[in-house]
């Protein structure tokens, strides 16, 4: 890929700056807690607990509990109340303005997961777009596709922050799945696919074909299912996995289960089966070795190498704030292509985005 060239940086560099530090002027900064926007005193996707928190997504990395006071989006409200409890929870409609201390605050598309959102700072004449975790390839299982946003400062991810790292069209990662479970029921073995409890999952649902056999969720999988249902989103009919006992059923199911469920005695109601993960890590065949799984499929709700170009490039930013992921080569790759880039140290970005879930989230075997 050609190197992202920053068209609008010279433009920039000849407007009047305003007065102050930049540091004075930064609508974010890193603090203990995490992201601080100062001038509005509030917190986003902090890891500490905080007066008021504005949340990106509801990944038990971003979305965690202790908080006085949050600010989401409205589908992402409803999965945080799902896995967390009650909260006071602000919700917005996308694009919608609040006003916090002097500072105009909105929610965009991210297309991470259902209610994912990228937050817009407005203050004194300066745009800061804080993306949280996003892809550009629309699903149907998120509701709203990433949304561009022009700004000045934009705070991006890395997860796949390599250039090894492209994905193909979903619609051909799906069709590996639905081959792979036909086969596996004419068979009559048991097909497990290992996916995240909360967008995976989902994503899966609303992309494989019902028709080839039953689909069978982990408890960990069902609330979540019933919460995009309950937010519109069509999702392929399921089945509790542990309220089936039928083994004529199970030789010809589709199982969605967490990573958390491989090894584990809930696993040996299944007998005979075949196993795969689906997850955006499948691209490297260590990767697959380490999860011994028979199958691995290529299918991540980040951005892939050349989406992360294409979303900051859209963005016109001059200045570029790496939060997690493969920072030190973004950030790099940021400088040669003449932006002004720097790192924020957060606590983002766990392999699992569902390991620190709560109890209810939970299935014992």
């Amino acid at each position: 890929m050609e190197p992202i060239r920053n068209r609008d940086s010279d433009a920039r560099a000849a407007q009047p700056r305003p007065a102050g530090s930049r540091a004075e002027r930064d609508l974010e900064v890193q603090r203990p807690e995490g992201l601080y926007c100062p001038p509005g005193d509030f917190f986003i996707d902090p890891w500490r607990p905080v007066e008021r928190a504005v949340i990106t997504h509801a990944h038990a990395d971003h979305a965690r509990a202790g908080h006085r006071r949050y600010v989401a989006a409205v589908d992402c409200a409803a999965l945080m109340r799902a896995r967390l409890g009650a909260l006071s929870v602000h919700g917005l409609q996308w694009g919608e303005t609040l006003p916090v201390n002097g500072v105009r605050v909105s929610l965009h598309p991210a297309g991470h997961v259902l209610g994912s959102a990228q937050v817009r700072l407005e203050a004194g004449g300066r745009v800061w777009v804080v993306s949280g975790d996003y892809k550009l390839e629309a699903d149907a299982s998120c509701g709203a596709a990433f949304e561009p946003l022009r700004c000045d400062v934009f705070v991006t991810e890395s997860t796949f922050g390599l250039p090894v790292y492209r994905w193909a069209p979903q619609r051909a990662v799906f069709d590996e799945i639905d081959h792979w479970w036909q086969a596996n029921a004419e068979a009559g073995r048991t097909s497990v696919l290992y996916c995240y409890a909360l967008g995976k999952a989902q994503r899966v649902l609303a992309g494989v074909n019902p028709d080839i056999g039953p689909l069978l969720c982990h408890g960990a999988i069902e609330p979540i299912n019933a919460v995009y249902r309950a937010q519109g989103i069509a999702l392929a009919p399921t089945l509790h996995a542990t309220r089936t006992g039928d083994p004529a059923v199970m030789r010809r199911a589709l199982v969605l289960a967490p990573p958390s469920a491989a090894g584990s005695t809930w696993m040996r109601r299944f007998g005979t089966c075949s196993d795969a993960f689906a997850s955006g890590w499948m691209q490297l065949r260590g990767a697959r070795r380490r999860r011994a799984v028979d199958r691995g499929f290529v299918l991540s709700d980040h951005a892939d190498w050349p989406g992360l170009h294409a979303a900051i490039a859209a963005t016109g930013a001059a200045r570029v704030v790496v939060t997690h992921g493969h920072v030190d080569t973004m950030v790099r790759w940021l400088e040669e292509c003449g932006f002004e880039a720097q790192a924020f140290r957060t606590e983002y970005g766990d392999d699992d985005p569902d390991a620190a879930a709560p109890a209810p989230d939970r299935e014992q075997p």
